[in-house]
């Protein structure tokens, strides 16, 4: 798994995808990881941006992963009344319009 989210590999290069997380915020047993656009952290292609949410059982193993590129992503919780918990923090929101989604907890 860390091959995959990291980019290293046996003839790693810079031409390798790598996951570099701007920001990691925990949701109880939902951990959400955001990437900043990719000419932020040197990676070729510029107009990825991307979300992961993991979820984590009680023993701290990553059970589900989920995986969103060019989304904006909202993350709201359903109890008696449906509340926003997280949304994503592109610094390019204002003048780059991506496609929104809502994932319930």
């Amino acid at each position: 798994m860390m091959r995959v989210l990291t980019g290293a590999g046996a003839g790693s290069n810079n031409n390798n995808f790598g996951f570099v997380p701007r920001s990691v915020d925990a949701l109880g047993s939902t951990v959400i990881a955001e990437g900043p656009p990719a000419d932020q952290c040197h990676i070729r292609n510029t107009n990825v941006y991307w979300v992961h949410a993991w979820t984590v059982g009680p023993d701290g193993v990553i059970t589900q992963l989920r995986e969103y590129f060019n989304t904006d992503l909202t993350v709201t919780r359903l109890a008696a009344a449906t509340k926003c918990v997280w949304q994503s923090r592109r610094p390019d929101r204002a003048t780059n319009s991506l496609p929104g989604l809502v994932l319930a907890l």
